[in-house]
């Protein structure tokens, strides 16, 4: 186990057992996709957090000032007790752990899809049907991604199942094909 899982897990553990004894895990794990999103987006957010100099007590009410009124009250616990173990820093590697705990438990795979572009919600529940049928299951949870250097196309990853239906694939395979001719 990576040491990071060993930092992450059993905060994520322990708190998926208290969502799902509390019956608001489902509520919860929208919040933590929320703020993993806030997370990412906000470098002055994550460098306050990281920061040596704000005291332990102020990243506390930091967190309760933002977050107080649209988390759970547990979910407000974690944070705080990661802030008093100075852990803080680790909130992303946590939630992450997190979700993937919650997919296993629930049997929900995970699939990415990269497009050149966009992709329409017609494009996006032909894409998911298919991620269905790679997986083997139903439940399917589904990250869109943008690459405009795919040309057209897009990238289907299911566990370590790729399908690489996009124009800059086909090329590269082409080209592949082309040099073995020789």
């Amino acid at each position: 186990m990576p040491l990071l899982n060993t930092i992450t897990t059993p905060y994520a553990e322990a708190f998926l057992q208290v969502c799902n004894a509390n019956g608001d895990t489902e509520a919860v794990i929208d919040q933590a996709r929320a703020i993993l999103s806030l997370w990412h987006d906000s470098s002055e957010l994550r460098e306050a957090m990281a920061s040596p100099v704000l005291a332990v007590d102020a990243k506390k009410a930091a967190l309760e000032k933002l977050f107080g009124g649209s988390i759970t009250p547990a979910f407000l616990n974690l944070l705080k007790l990661l802030a008093d173990r100075q852990r803080i820093g680790f909130l992303d590697a946590v939630l992450e752990r997190l979700l993937e705990l919650y997919r296993e438990q629930n049997r929900i795979a995970l699939a990415t899809v990269t497009s050149a572009t966009p992709l329409s919600e017609e494009q996006q529940a032909r894409i998911a049907e298919r991620a269905r049928t790679v997986a083997g299951t139903d439940k399917v949870e589904i990250n869109l991604a943008v690459d405009p250097s795919l040309i057209g196309g897009f990238i289907l990853s299911v566990g370590s199942q790729v399908i690489d239906a996009s124009l800059s694939g086909q090329v590269r395979r082409l080209g592949l094909a082309l040099a073995n001719v020789s």
